[in-house]
């Protein structure tokens, strides 16, 4: 009965661990959208963990390649092999999205600068047919005969300033009269 329970217990922790490496694999190894190309992995591989940017751990996949080969261990060296060659799929997938997200960014620039270079042109074009056209030219300012331009409004007697008045000659009385012998 004791061992019974023992196997049930080891089958019951492998099963938790196949669960939780399950539910842990997909954190690591396929990134949702960011630089892929500098971004740090953590790959697991035959010979313990593996950390670095995809091109880093080609590397170390490479490296531990030839040492297996170099000590005549067939299987790792083959498995080593088919690390390295899918984090250089990984790298070359990024690769090529980077690139292409750089010639569509150059597309959209070239079109935006072949835009503003139609308008410049059209521009240019309007000012040479207006400078040649003197009906579509800016016409002078009418000028009136005091020498001012002339506002197209019309002046009322509030606007108009006022003339200082000169002061008054003092009335004579009539009945002193305007003689000159009065004056005497």
């Amino acid at each position: 009965m004791a061992q019974r329970n023992d196997s049930q217990r080891l089958e019951s922790n492998y099963m938790r661990s196949s669960k939780s490496r399950s539910r842990n694999k997909n954190r690591n190894n396929r990134p949702s959208g960011g630089n892929i190309i500098n971004r740090v992995f953590d790959s697991s591989g035959p010979d313990g963990k593996v950390r670095g940017t995809p091109q880093q751990i080609i590397e170390k996949y490479n490296q531990l390649h030839r040492d297996a080969v170099l000590s005549g261990d067939r299987v790792d060296a083959e498995n080593f092999a088919q690390h390295a060659e899918h984090y250089t799929r990984l790298l070359a997938e990024a690769q090529r999205e980077v690139e292409a997200k750089r010639e569509e960014q150059e597309e959209q620039n070239r079109q935006r600068q072949a835009e503003r270079d139609r308008e410049r042109q059209d521009r240019l074009k309007a000012q040479e047919a207006a400078a040649n056209d003197p009906s579509q030219s800016d016409q002078p300012d009418v000028v009136d005969a005091a020498g001012e331009p002339e506002s197209g409004l019309v002046d009322t007697p509030e606007e108009k300033p006022r003339r200082p008045r000169r002061p008054r000659k003092p009335r004579t009385n009539p009945d002193e009269g305007n003689t000159p012998e009065a004056a005497e």
